[in-house]
């Protein structure tokens, strides 16, 4: 075995007959760096050091700014925690292969779990000496912030270009609709052909813009919006609609939500809408304010005019400001007597329902439209309340640590308004996270700690909760050194080392912090 801190020659390595892993990641606008171009290199490499390969680990078409959908990353950090591996060195063609993390940090964070189990993680972009200084610390650091700078940059550049599109005019993904088409152009802006369902483009340079569909298509979306402004229900159209024959874009019957879709879609009057809903860098989709929307009039020709559009949105939000609460749970409740269970869905697709999304916006979520009908999910959405409560317990807890704190070392204790992080003696960060309490199904209790890897704290402490999840039971004070590299699962009585973590008060870290400053460690 090595020794740590030793700044080994090629020679002396060779003399350690390393056997090593390779990992090779490729994403797909890569294609350059393939998979065979990778091993070649990398095996090039330890045949320098006179490593012996004993395992491939291949990631193909998967981006590198998460970890989460890396298979064989994650079978090679699995490989490793559980000692399955025969190997004690791991090669990847240079820091991009081994990720280009949104948080630079996540990176550094892989590698030394691996450390950690005596497994060396190793660029081929820079020489092997077994051991890492101060100056190959930072450098990888700064390799790791660039690959993650690469990844906004990437985001932030892509967003653009899909906006310069929308804003020419072209349609970037999606179904056309009923009464619409997709045309293909190409790179001269020529008409090449219409494309039918599940058809796309097959070159770089061709774009996709709407053009109006056949003429009895067009004439049924005139009708539709001139039967709502007569006073029609959207469910009173789809009936007239099924009744004639006519089917959907996809061949369906009609119902009133894709009714209303048609109401209310702005492609029918030209229209092109982009980034209603966003998920940037790999980050749950949400729904985006309408100032963030990006918005390009007379995009297409239009199949419905203005004046007729706007005076049925403007009907639709007279229609649902005149529902008042009362009469909304009302419906809510003859809807579930009727259907005997409730959805969004449900609600939508019914006649003489308001949306599902006026229940979200008047009462705060449907369940608690739910609640106030006093209908109870066929799933269990107790979760969701207890959920609830930990968030304002949270937020109980962080600010009685925080005036405990104060009153004892007399200053003030900043708090992160982003990330909610404890800043204490100007340099310990800490984080307080709540565990609930889980009941086996033969009574025991049992919490699993879910640490804020992505904040890095210096000290996480954990809230467990008693059975009830009402109110606290202990503390665990859980320094990063030892513990934050993966979940945590306790029990009423742990090991001995864990335990030994284990306060019935923050009396100790309250003292920890008022009587020991970091500028005065040694």
């Amino acid at each position: 075995m090595w020794q740590s801190g030793k700044v080994y020659t090629i020679e002396e390595i060779r003399q350690l007959r390393l056997k090593g892993a390779i990992y090779i990641r490729m994403s797909t606008e890569l294609q350059v760096e393939s998979p065979e171009n990778q091993e070649r290199e990398i095996r090039a490499y330890a045949d320098i050091y006179g490593i012996e390969i004993v395992k491939v680990y291949s990631d193909l078409g998967v981006s590198g700014m998460t970890a989460e959908k890396r298979e064989q990353f994650q079978a090679m950090l699995d490989d490793v925690k559980q000692e399955r591996n025969t190997y004690n060195i791991i090669l990847y063609l240079d820091d991009s292969r081994w990720g280009r993390f949104v948080d630079s940090r996540d990176a550094n964070d892989y590698r030394r779990q691996l450390e950690r189990k005596g497994v060396v993680c190793q660029s081929c972009d820079k020489p092997l000496t077994m051991t890492s200084t101060v100056v190959d610390w930072i450098i990888t650091m700064l390799k790791d912030e660039s690959a993650s700078d690469y990844c906004r940059q990437l985001s932030q550049k892509v967003f653009i270009g899909q906006r310069n599109l929308i804003m020419k005019g072209y349609r970037q993904g999606g179904p056309a609709g009923f009464g619409l088409r997709r045309m293909l152009l190409d790179e001269s802006g020529q008409q090449k052909q219409e494309l039918v369902m599940g058809q796309r483009k097959s070159l770089q340079t061709e774009r996709v813009v709407l053009v109006p569909g056949p003429e009895p298509e067009r004439g049924k979306i005139r009708w539709m919006y001139d039967q709502l402004i007569a006073g029609a229900r959207e469910a009173e159209i789809a009936d007239t609609l099924n009744a004639e024959g006519w089917l959907t874009d996809f061949g369906r019957p009609w119902t009133r939500g894709t009714v209303r879709e048609v109401l209310t879609n702005e492609k029918y009057i030209g229209n092109n809408l982009f980034n209603r809903r966003s998920g940037k860098l790999k980050s749950r989709q949400k729904k985006n304010p309408e100032s963030e929307w990006v918005r390009k009039k007379e995009a297409f020709i239009p199949v419905v005019d203005e004046e007729r559009f706007l005076a049925v949105q403007e009907i639709i939000r007279e229609r649902d400001r005149k529902i008042s609460d009362a009469d909304l749970l009302e419906r809510l409740k003859c809807l579930q007597l009727h259907t005997g269970r409730l959805s969004a869905v449900i609600i939508d697709e019914s006649a003489n329902m308001p949306p599902s999304s006026l229940y979200q916006s008047r009462f705060g979520g449907l369940l608690r439209a739910y609640r106030l009908i006093g209908y109870i999910p066929e799933r269990d959405y107790r979760y969701v309340e207890i959920n609830q409560r930990l968030r304002a317990m949270h937020s109980e807890i962080v600010s009685q640590t925080v005036l405990n704190i104060e009153a004892l070392c007399g200053r003030k204790i900043l708090i992160d308004p982003e990330t909610g992080l404890l800043e204490l003696n100007h340099h310990l960060f800490i984080s307080i996270v709540i565990s609930r309490c889980f009941l086996t199904p033969s009574g025991l209790r049992r919490w699993k700690i879910r640490f804020d890897t992505g904040l890095r704290p210096d000290i996480t402490v954990a809230v467990r909760l008693d059975s009830a999840n009402e109110n606290i039971h202990d503390y665990y004070i859980l320094p990063a050194l030892e513990f934050g590299h993966s979940d945590l699962k306790l029990q009423d009585e742990n090991a001995d080392l864990l335990d030994s973590f284990r306060t019935d008060s923050l009396e100790y870290l309250l003292r920890m912090s008022v009587n020991i400053g970091l500028d005065k460690a040694v």
